[in-house]
Parts: structure tokens; C-alpha cells; sequence
């Protein structure tokens, strides 16, 4: 049986709020990717904290990866897929991937499972970036990309991130967690009883 766990709009809220210093301080990002769809309202969140007065907002840029798929049970749980599966991603030609040369990126997500799909994000847009600053003749330019989820799981991971991320700190999950099934109010069809099944959890 897998253990549910139920995470409130507010409980993202506060986890984007008490991460937001460090990434500010030590990833000092100019452009956000968030991954679709969980990344898309932490991405958001973590923007009005990341503002700095007299600046612009940090830019929020996005992709679409798939790795789940469905048990097919009733128990509408998902289980962690073995391919990526693109959805959406940024034109190598556009305007979108020139603005990545030369910056600090950070990547969002909402839970590091496998890491599969964190270190297909972060290959292919270094693959990418790479070939646009070449074209733009701009390779000499470093682009560094950072990682930013609510919730890592505490397991073995399939996927691996670059060395020099983890070893000079440019990976933060806001909490670590078991490996447990993680339902995010944005996956809820019904959120007052998506809150109250998060409120009983407290109560345990």
C-alpha cells in the first residue's frame, strides 16, 4: 500500500518562502524553467520572493517532460515511467533560447523522484544552450543551471546530476521526504476535500 501524503497551497507556499534566500544569495538566477506541469506554480510562488526592489521579475520560461504513467487501478496512483516523453520545449532558433546564453537558469520542480526527468531537463537544455551560443557565436559565454524542487524523496535515484551541481550546491530541495505518494493541491479535482484529507494528516 502506498502511503498518500496531502500538501496544501499554503505548505508550497511556505516551502517556496523559506527556500527563497538561498537561491537569491548563492544561485542568483536570472531566468526560471519550470518543468510542466508541477513546476508551474512554484516557479510562480517563488517569483514574487525572488524579487528584488527597483528590478524586473525573473522571467519564467517552461517545458513539458512526461514520465509517469498509469498503474491502471482504481486507486488513481501513478507510477514513475522509464522514457521522458517531450511535451513542450524551448525553439532552439528563438529568442527563448538566446536569452538562456551567458545566465544563471533555474530549473523548478515539484518532487524529485527518480531524478530521471531532472537530469533528461538539465542535459538536453545544456546540449541546447550549447549549440545556440555556438550559432550566435557567443560560446565563450557560461550559462549555470540550478535545481529547485519542494520535495526530494529519499530513495535511489535512476537519473544523476551533473558533479559539479551537487558538489558546489546549485541542487535544493526544500524538504527531503520518504518515498511516499506526494498529492499536490493542483492535481485535486476537489480541493476542500483535498485540504481536509491534508488537515487530518496533522491531526495524526
Amino acid at each position: 500500500m502506498v502511503e498518500k501524503v496531502y500538501v496544501t497551497y499554503n505548505q508550497v507556499h511556505n516551502l517556496c518562502r523559506d527556500s527563497a534566500d538561498k537561491i537569491l544569495n548563492e544561485f542568483t538566477p536570472n531566468l526560471m524553467i519550470a518543468i510542466g506541469g508541477g513546476g508551474y506554480v512554484p516557479a510562480r510562488i517563488l517569483r514574487s520572493f525572488l524579487k528584488k526592489p527597483g528590478s524586473p521579475n525573473i522571467p519564467i520560461q517552461a517545458i513539458g517532460l512526461s514520465l509517469y504513467e498509469s498503474l491502471g487501478t482504481d486507486t488513481e496512483v501513478e507510477a514513475p515511467g522509464t522514457k521522458v516523453t517531450r511535451t513542450q520545449w524551448l525553439d532552439l532558433s528563438s529568442l527563448e533560447m538566446a536569452n538562456l546564453i551567458g545566465k544563471n537558469v533555474l530549473i523548478v520542480d515539484e518532487v524529485d523522484d527518480t531524478r530521471t526527468t531532472l537530469e533528461y531537463a538539465v542535459k538536453e537544455l545544456e546540449k541546447d544552450v550549447a549549440t545556440a551560443a555556438k550559432q550566435a557565436d557567443r560560446a565563450g559565454e557560461s550559462t549555470n543551471f540550478s535545481i529547485f524542487v519542494l520535495h526530494n524523496k529519499d530513495k535511489p535515484k535512476k537519473g544523476r546530476l551533473p558533479e559539479d551541481m551537487m558538489k558546489n550546491g546549485r541542487y535544493l530541495a526544500a524538504r527531503t521526504v520518504g518515498d511516499v505518494w506526494i498529492n499536490y493541491p493542483w492535481e485535486a479535482t476537489d480541493i476542500d476535500e483535498h485540504d481536509r484529507m491534508a488537515g487530518d494528516q496533522t491531526k495524526q
